[in-house]
């Protein structure tokens, strides 16, 4: 077969599976239905692909050479990182804005499927991951971004975020397109990455404790050198003296912050008034209310929650009323002055939700993330969210519960 005959022939197959799979969904389309709409035998399809599974899973491979062509054009000429970060995620709401049915397959066809996490059409996945990874990287080396994040934490929080924005505007029908959203969206986002004024003086004592704190629990005392821990917390040795005096006056310094919080947040344990500790409670809450029922979330992260059905059922009424139940903390932060009067809470909640999904998903499902202290991330990840929100740049602390 003709080379270029044989493309066009595999293009119209891809086409028509996109037309027909984002109408029908991927159990009621059949073979015949694709070949038929492609003009071409039932037999011609199996030349290309291994089944309709296979067809499916290859749409998204088709379509991110012709989008990353495109992005790597609307990147050219900016220079700024912020700018690249959020054309990076302008670009993906646009395409799925703009093609529905590739957004519909990608979503409740393919990433619903746990075998397409292992199939070559999830590498384009990846790809866009990289994309957004090499920029949080880039943000962070030139110090336009915090430097005491994770970016592959953030990339992650990104790519949840987009998920469930998609299945608002799909599925649930909060919105009619995407792209509006992105001003506010970018604006949570810098709120989680911008350097706090105070970060380069008043940090260094945090970031010290946390450094001796992950090098005594390897090391043990007597083995640890303060040179370790100085590098580890991007200070000089000196810094760590001036701080804290003697390694074992250091040493001591950290189960003293630790109790001082969490003696602190004792108070308010039964009667919580401030919001910023409500929304940390409720984050934290939420983790480990689904992350100790590892079958309930098995089911219901893929099977469920991209499935379309769900979202006219009673059960996403009853899901919906829970994962509500932030926004009057967040409304309520925003009329004390702690939260920023320009947060989206809307978006918010899919930020959270999508952070939820995506970490979960890859803890607990896919089970492709072992090494990650998981607690450390949750702890990691509520400062982030809680940075998104809040009027005051510096909230990473240690945590109270």
């Amino acid at each position: 077969m003709d080379t270029k005959k044989a493309q066009e022939k595999k293009d119209r197959i891809l086409a028509a599976a996109e037309e027909i799979v984002s109408q029908k969904g991927l159990n009621d389309a059949t073979i015949s239905d694709i070949s038929k709409k492609a003009g071409v035998a039932d037999s011609i399809i199996y030349q290309f692909f291994k089944g309709k599974e296979d067809l499916v899973f290859s749409i998204p491979e088709a379509k991110f050479n012709e989008v990353f062509s495109q992005l790597d054009e609307h990147l050219q000429g900016i220079w700024d990182v912020e700018s690249r970060l959020s054309k990076i995620v302008w670009f993906h709401l646009r395409y799925c804005d703009m093609h529905p049915q590739y957004a519909k397959i990608l979503y409740f066809e393919c990433l619903s499927n746990k075998d397409f996490y292992v199939h070559p059409g999830y590498e384009v996945i990846r790809k866009y991951a990289g994309m957004l990874l090499s920029c949080l990287e880039e943000g962070m080396a030139t110090q336009r971004f915090r430097a005491d994040i994770e970016p592959r934490l953030v990339r992650d929080m990104i790519l949840g975020f987009l998920g469930c924005e998609l299945m608002g505007c799909l599925a649930v029908g909060d919105i009619k397109s995407c792209v509006p959203d992105l001003h506010d969206f970018m604006n949570l986002v810098m709120g989680m990455l911008a350097p706090s004024h105070t970060q380069a003086q008043d940090g260094k004592a945090e970031r010290i404790l946390q450094a001796a704190e992950s090098v005594f629990a390897e090391y043990g005392f007597q083995k640890t050198k303060v040179s370790d821990i100085a590098k580890l917390a991007g200070v000089g040795e000196g810094t760590v003296y001036e701080y804290f005096g003697t390694k074992e006056d250091l040493l001591l310094a950290i189960p003293e912050k630790h109790f001082n919080a969490y003696s602190d947040g004792l108070s308010e344990i039964f009667q919580m008034h401030n919001p910023l500790k409500k929304l940390r409670r409720y984050i934290k809450y939420y983790f480990s209310l689904f992350s100790t029922k590892r079958d309930f979330l098995r089911v219901f992260l893929i099977q469920v929650q991209l499935s379309r059905s769900f979202y006219g059922s009673k059960a996403f009424q009853a899901f919906e009323q829970f994962f509500k139940f932030a926004d009057p903390i967040i409304e309520e932060g925003k009329a004390q002055g702690v939260f920023r009067q320009d947060v989206n809470t809307r978006l918010f909640r899919y930020l959270f939700i999508g952070t939820f999904n995506n970490l979960t998903l890859r803890w607990f499902v896919l089970d492709t993330d072992k090494k990650t202290d998981k607690m450390q991330a949750i702890d990691k990840i509520t400062d982030l969210l809680c940075s998104a929100v809040s009027t005051d740049r510096d909230v990473r602390c240690w945590p109270t519960g």
